[in-house]
């Protein structure tokens, strides 16, 4: 609608490209190696969770999915599986920085199902006042674990990671072709 528009003072940020607006932007370094440390700490214990599924997927299957988790429609044993992978994969993901919201989603939908495997199996042990026998909850860790990748799947990667390095490299192909685009006259 014309005349609606909002209008923008030049130079402004919302004038600027993408381009413009990311190499004038100052980087918080020291925040972003803070997510650097939280992707990569939370990935390397996530592995632990699918190896230790391999190691026994029966006994997982049986004691796991079969008691707790029975709602789930087909074979425990492709769930342990698809488990399984999903905690060795997603977590190599989130450590490069690569496809991190969608392996932040695989890794949160296990989390999910571990929660409520704890919630089955023990209650809220008197959440969230009671002092529990072993100090914590027993979903208190697939709790941290899933808030982790909620994170992860609203923020993303941060600025060391693939994701912002084949970002800027877009953005600086997308730039030349814009000037080539520029230069030709019709």
């Amino acid at each position: 609608m014309a005349g609606s528009e909002t209008p923008t003072a030049k130079g402004s940020d919302s004038e600027k490209s993408p381009q413009a607006r990311t190499s004038s932007e100052s980087i918080n370094y020291f925040a972003e190696f803070g997510i650097l440390v939280l992707r990569l700490g939370v990935s390397i214990l996530m592995i632990h969770n699918g190896l230790e599924k391999l190691q026994n997927p029966d006994g997982f299957s049986e004691f796991v999915i079969g008691q707790y988790l029975d709602f789930l429609p087909g074979d425990p044993l492709l769930w342990t599986y698809t488990a399984a992978l999903t905690e060795i994969i997603c977590p190599i993901g989130i450590a490069l920085g690569f496809a991190t919201r969608l392996c932040a989603l695989g890794l949160l939908s296990t989390m999910t199902f571990a929660i409520a495997f704890h919630l089955f199996d023990t209650g809220l042990q008197g959440f969230p006042f009671a002092v529990v026998e072993n100090h914590s909850y027993a979903f208190e860790l697939s709790g941290i674990y899933a808030t982790t990748f909620f994170y992860f799947i609203c923020a993303g990667p941060g600025k060391f990671s693939l994701a912002a390095r084949n970002r800027a490299k877009a953005d600086s192909v997308r730039t030349k072709l814009i000037k080539e685009i520029n230069k030709v006259k019709i």
